[in-house]
């Protein structure tokens, strides 16, 4: 016998109670919200965190204001992508000097495609995902031109069999524990070891995934990995991503573009190249200062934050919509995307309709901001640092009012960035 699905004053009850049980609900607090805005957005631009302005008022005003270039040693500039990269680093399961932050995510990926392919070079497969998020695509077919190396295309679900049959040619596989467009989370410990076990290396770009659950990088035997400071780390729009290179791989380790403070010793102005030891020689150019300092400012909203009790109230939420969406979408035509099954829900719920681009602008005028993946897809992006039951239950409620009553606008434009 199935159980019918809670009335709306059962919903309203349940977020009720589920937000008053909520061990996090203090963490809202960290962050400069809007009163009247439900964001469900920060997947793919966190909030402004309480802590960056006045950090950022300090290092314009004094650091760079008074202090002036004395600052790269004074104010600690100079150590600020190891130190940044290490507190990163703690997120996501990495041990100490392993993790660098400082560029942005595309000249890290590459990075890490370059670098990968470079540790495996008598191997002439590349392999990423051909639902990958398209920079992750582009950027593998850059690689493997200049390589000459051949891309292949497998979904992870296929990844095994692949692997079975030509494991012996692939040098790097780069793949995303979290499906973009759908919240699908992937096992990254089994494709980890299946990667490793025909001897390639396993690439993961963390940009859905850090912050958002924990992520033993170390544990998994991860090799490389990559990740963008903007979303659940809620750095800022542009925000420095990080690279991730297991500690093995380091004295191997030829990156692509070789800066002058990646240099063993970067203010010698050698006229040869000679790595730093570690991560440091990851380090390319002059860091961005202003917004790697408002990353580190914005990293504070986890302090004293275990990511397991992130991950199961991530897992309430996502859960909590899942019921709203069966209650009050699935009668207007609204499919739930997103698996039902908490091992395999990242921190998203992806719901389809065939008017999603419409119904987003028309929530979006109803201050519930959420975002669209084309064709059809919705798309609520939940953080346990900030969201609430009642948030869910309201974007429900206000997307049942606006499908019901035809209270938007069917094919409005485009606009406006998707990550």
């Amino acid at each position: 016998m199935t159980t019918a699905p809670p009335a709306p004053a059962e919903l309203r009850a349940r977020a009720a109670q589920l937000d008053s049980d909520d061990p996090l609900a203090p963490l809202r607090a960290r962050f400069l919200l809007p009163p009247d805005v439900v964001y469900l957005d920060g997947n793919s631009l966190g909030p402004l965190p309480a802590a960056v302005p006045a950090a950022l008022d300090d290092v314009v005003r004094r650091q760079w204001g008074t202090g002036l270039i004395g600052s790269w040693n004074d104010n600690g500039w100079w150590e600020a992508p190891l130190r940044i990269g290490d507190t990163i680093g703690a997120l996501i399961g990495a041990a100490p000097g392993q993790t660098v932050a400082g560029d942005s995510t595309s000249v890290q990926l590459f990075t890490a495609l370059d670098a990968a392919a470079e540790l495996r070079p008598d191997r002439p497969l590349l392999v990423t995902d051909p639902g990958h998020f398209p920079t992750d695509r582009y950027l593998a077919d850059a690689v493997a031109g200049c390589r000459d190396l051949e891309v292949r295309r497998v979904p992870p679900a296929d990844l095994p069999r692949f692997l079975a049959a030509e494991g012996h040619r692939v040098a790097v596989v780069s793949y995303s524990p979290v499906d973009f467009r759908t919240g699908e989370l992937y096992d990254m410990r089994a494709l980890t070891a299946a990667v490793h076990e025909a001897g390639a290396l396993a690439l993961w770009d963390l940009c859905h995934a850090a912050g958002a659950l924990p992520l033993d990088v170390d544990a998994i035997g991860v090799d490389l990995a990559v990740g963008c400071g903007y979303k659940f780390l809620s750095g800022g729009p542009g925000a420095p991503a990080f690279l991730y290179v297991a500690q093995r791989h380091h004295p191997a380790l030829r990156t692509p573009l070789p800066g002058w403070t990646g240099h063993a010793d970067p203010f010698a102005l050698a006229p040869g190249y000679a790595p730093a030891p570690g991560i440091a020689r990851a380090r390319i150019g002059t860091p961005p200062i202003l917004s790697l300092l408002a990353l580190e400012a914005a990293l504070t909203a986890f302090d004293g934050v275990d990511l397991a009790d992130v991950r199961a109230k991530s897992l309430s939420l996502t859960g909590f919509f899942l019921t709203c969406a069966e209650t009050l979408l699935t009668p207007l035509g609204f499919t739930p995307v997103t698996p039902a099954d908490p091992a395999r829900r990242a921190s998203q719920v992806t719901l389809r309709h065939p008017h999603a681009r419409g119904l987003v602008a028309a929530l979006a005028a109803q201050g519930v901001l959420a975002d669209m993946r084309a064709p059809d897809l919705l798309r609520f992006g939940v953080n346990a640092l900030f969201t609430t039951h009642q948030d869910l239950l309201t974007a429900a409620q206000h997307l049942h009012t606006l499908t019901r009553d035809a209270a938007y606008d069917p094919a409005p434009p485009a606009t406006g960035p998707v990550t």
